[in-house]
């Protein structure tokens, strides 16, 4: 066996099946979810397999997204959908899993702990196994942005994976906050998996009125007040707001269908404009290309490399 063959990064999977339950956010639902095994090159997938969802298969791609407006759901065009599956994508980016069924009973996931850090959890004790094929990235070839001096995301090239995000609230409770990450061995569990959704109380209360957010609780969500958190232990992390927007971005973009090598840049980005800028790189076949290991990589100079890095 060659030293090439044996340096090839290879696809994963989980190495058994496992479950979980709890209540979805906006649904107030309690569901079923189970997390198992699958084939190599099918990606990630999600099976209804409650009655209303007649055992519906939905791959979690950008092309199935149907909904953004308050979490990313996908859809099989029949009207069989799954939502808030962010979180569980970000665990699977993470963890570098690349196939997966994931069976669930009901029309939303658990928001769990309103992080990512459960399903971690679940994955890890499922265990992770490779499989023969090796692991396919997505490079990105040329920059692409999407929206405007309000909000943006974009994609450029970088001879690694990365995430920079910045918001901007009036809340003091908030207030402007930066982070960047590499996305390298175990800095996902390091750095965003613990970060929990947030929201606040005057909103939250008018989306329960309005049938939505059924099943938030300060057991699964930040609550800000006027100028303070609500919450009784506080923050896991000084900027846990906009290391929870990484992780919705990291779990948007795994419906790319594969990692993204590169560099991906967020302002005041959400779920809607992290598919719209999945949509407009799929839309330019220059701007992006499939590899793997056995693929030639760019040569780097050290001057592009920092200037992929300022």
């Amino acid at each position: 066996m060659s030293d090439l063959t044996l340096a090839v990064i290879r696809q994963k999977t989980l190495k058994t099946r496992i479950n979980c339950s709890g209540v979805g956010l906006h649904t107030g639902r309690r569901v079923t979810l189970a997390i198992g095994p699958a084939a190599m090159d099918t990606g990630i997938q999600f099976k209804r397999i409650d009655p209303a969802g007649l055992g519906a298969i939905i791959p979690a791609r950008w092309d199935h997204v149907v909904d953004t407006k308050l979490c990313t759901v996908i859809g099989n065009g029949d009207g069989v959908v799954v939502s808030t599956v962010e979180h569980l994508m970000a665990a699977c980016s993470g963890l570098g899993i690349d196939n997966a069924m994931i069976e669930i009973d009901g029309p939303e996931l658990p928001i769990m702990d309103g992080s990512a850090d459960a399903f971690v959890f679940l994955i890890e004790c499922a265990g992770i196994i490779e499989q023969s094929a090796a692991r396919k990235r997505i490079r990105i070839l040329q920059p692409i942005s999407v929206g405007d001096d309000q909000s943006s995301a974009s994609l450029a090239p970088a001879p690694f994976a990365s995430l920079d995000f910045s918001l901007d609230f009036a809340n003091p409770a908030i207030g402007r906050q930066e982070k960047s990450v590499l996305l390298e061995e175990d800095s996902f569990k390091r750095e965003l998996s613990r970060a929990r959704t947030f929201g606040f109380a005057d909103e939250v209360e008018m989306l329960q009125k309005a049938g939505l957010a059924q099943g938030g609780s300060l057991d699964n969500a930040i609550v800000i007040g006027t100028d303070r958190i609500l919450n009784r232990e506080g923050l896991r992390y000084g900027d846990e707001f906009v290391r929870h927007k990484m992780l919705d971005a990291m779990g948007d973009l795994y419906l790319a269908g594969a990692a993204i090598e590169g560099r991906f840049r967020g302002s005041r980005s959400g779920h809607a404009l992290n598919n719209k800028l999945l949509r407009a790189l799929f839309a330019n076949p220059d701007a992006w290309a499939y590899v793997d290991d056995t693929t030639a990589a760019p040569e780097w100079t050290d001057t592009e490399i920092l200037q992929a890095t300022a």
